[in-house]
């Protein structure tokens, strides 16, 4: 069983996403499918929600192209729409959790996903580029958190949140033990083994007034997680929370959140 995500959450994360996002790699990544020959672009989307990685690259890549979006969620599948045209879609409901190859059509061009390889385990990962690798697929996975977060003003607690957040980050999100903030890094050397050429570059987060409301979210769900590893000090992380959310709201601070996207291609 994966994790479910609330359609609020996705929706209040998009618009930091796609300007995290960086355009080298989706330049690449256009030359290379432009290379391939192939008539129609067929991408599979997994743990597409609803849709956020297909919004950003499809008008970005050659068309046609034929997206699959996978994930479990039918309620987030049915809110996704083709972003432009000569993109068609379909949708498939499907639990990534038990094995990643069996969402693979076994004739994309491209698999893809986004905000989803730290919740999965080595093993799992493993199996997944095997099956890319299979079909010479390329991939991009986008928006890996890698572990940083970085104030503009330091907070006494923020190296002990930053650290008991991380150890949450690796338990198990229903794809084994989770490779949490090792997940980019951990994606390009197993992409190497299988000689791929790959590139890897930074989609940080910049969350500053503007933001305040995508902070806020993002914060009260690093009190839980550091309150699930530390329970004997709730009332010093909610505090924490507190005075962090407010200073955000206020302008008073900025924060940066630690991504990094990884290309793969023959």
């Amino acid at each position: 069983m994966t994790e479910t995500f609330d359609p609020d959450w996705l929706q209040l994360r998009e618009p930091a996403d796609h300007a995290a996002r960086p355009e080298a790699l989706a330049t690449a990544l256009r030359e290379a499918l432009a290379g391939a020959g192939s008539a129609v672009i067929r991408v599979t989307d997994l743990g597409s929600g609803t849709g956020s990685n297909l919004r950003y690259l499809a008008p970005r890549l050659p068309r046609p192209q034929h997206w699959r979006l996978v994930d479990h969620d039918a309620g987030l599948l049915a809110q996704a729409l083709a972003p432009c045209a000569g993109v068609e879609i379909e949708r498939q409901r499907c639990d990534l959790a038990s094995d990643p190859a069996v969402a693979l059509a076994g004739d994309e061009a491209l698999v893809t996903g986004s905000a989803l390889l730290d919740l999965v385990s080595r093993e799992w990962l493993q199996r997944l580029l095997a099956a890319c690798s299979g079909q010479g697929a390329a991939v991009l996975f986008a928006l890996s958190y890698d572990g940083r977060m970085r104030w503009s003003r330091p907070h006494p607690l923020d190296a002990d949140v930053e650290a008991w957040v991380n150890r949450h980050q690796r338990s198990d999100k229903g794809f084994g033990p989770a490779l949490g903030p090792a997940a980019a890094a951990t994606c390009a050397e197993q992409l190497e083994a299988l000689g791929y050429r790959v590139q890897v570059a930074a989609s940080d987060w910049r969350i500053g007034v503007e933001q305040a409301a995508l902070g806020a979210a993002l914060i009260e769900g690093w009190v839980g997680a550091a309150a699930a590893i530390r329970p004997e000090r709730a009332g010093d992380l909610q505090a924490w929370g507190d005075a962090r959310a407010q200073a955000l709201a206020a302008g008073t601070v900025e924060l940066t959140v630690g991504h990094q996207d990884v290309l793969g291609w023959r």
